[in-house]
């Protein structure tokens, strides 16, 4: 059997960085299975108009502060709603261009930029469209997540032997190997591949890491099943990734600020053994209180 393990982090890496915790997760997937599910993403997709659409999470999640001064913005045709918002949202660019603030003038750019594909949709109906991509990754008993969430809080530089994103690859890394070690029935040998999000910067240092991993073994284990180096690839264009993607952010929601809609419907793909968690862990202190930590 051949896996494909499609990787996306939310939350930045460096310290302190932006958040608070950082966590690089993997979704795995059977090659066979891979069509099936794509089709019923797609499928989603459709419902509510975003067909080609990619799935950005984070931006999904944000209020879009356009529609609530939109009169009757729910009863509008998909349509009518995107020409109002757009309307809306070239006078603010307008507004703010001329008070000739640059830095302020390219923010707004950027989050109009990245939610405009789906300005049609209420703040509820993105969050049923979630709920529903969610329900469906849930729903994939063949389909593994393994993740690791580091609390930066907790993260000691100067005792650690890798930077916290190189400390998640490996992580991911050794948790997949372990799955694919254990998941063989009746002597089949199982071989994974990892597709990860393209970033230059990291895909260079994890490149150099895997090959490292290939020739002396993480931590933990020798790597046997996984082949190759990383692919990295456009999330914009691999809707798997999407769905990575979705999983990070629902984990890192849970970690700042107890989140647990997304999470609670992804829940069921985590790994267990002996009705213990093993391809997710949270890096914290000693005595958090959380699901993994407990």
């Amino acid at each position: 059997m051949v896996y494909f393990c499609y990787i996306d982090e939310s939350g930045t890496p460096q310290i302190p960085g932006n958040t608070s915790h950082y966590v690089l997760c993997g979704l795995s997937i059977p090659v066979k299975y891979w069509k099936r599910c794509d089709k019923q993403i797609n499928k989603i997709k459709a419902k509510y108009g975003l067909a080609g659409a990619e799935i950005h999470t984070g931006w999904i999640k944000r209020t879009y502060l356009e529609q609530s001064k939109i009169a009757d913005f729910e009863k509008l045709s998909y349509t009518d709603r995107r020409s109002a918002v757009i309307s809306a949202r070239t006078a603010e660019v307008y507004r703010v261009k001329n008070q000739n603030n640059p830095k302020a003038l390219k923010q707004l750019k950027k989050n109009f930029e990245n939610t405009a594909p789906y300005i049609h949709l209420t703040y509820q109906e993105r969050m049923d469209f979630l709920r529903e991509v969610a329900d469906a990754i849930g729903g994939w008993s063949y389909a593994r997540i393994f993740a690791e969430c580091i609390d930066k809080i907790f993260f000691d530089p100067t005792k650690a032997v890798h930077a916290p994103d190189e400390q998640a690859f490996e992580q991911i890394v050794t948790r997949f190997e372990y799955y694919m070690t254990h998941v063989g029935r009746n002597g089949e040998e199982n071989y994974g591949l990892l597709i990860h999000d393209n970033n230059l910067t990291e895909s260079v240092k994890l490149t150099s890491l895997m090959k490292t991993f290939h020739k002396r073994g993480t931590l933990w284990t020798k790597i046997r099943h996984i082949i190759e180096t990383p692919l990295f690839v456009d999330s914009s264009l691999t809707g798997m990734i999407q769905l990575a993607d979705l999983c990070a952010l629902a984990l890192r929601r849970y970690f700042e600020n107890g989140e647990t809609d997304l999470l609670d419907r992804i829940k069921p793909r985590f790994e267990r053994r002996r009705e213990k968690i093993v391809s997710v862990r949270h890096f914290s202190k000693d005595d958090c209180p959380c699901f993994l930590c407990e």
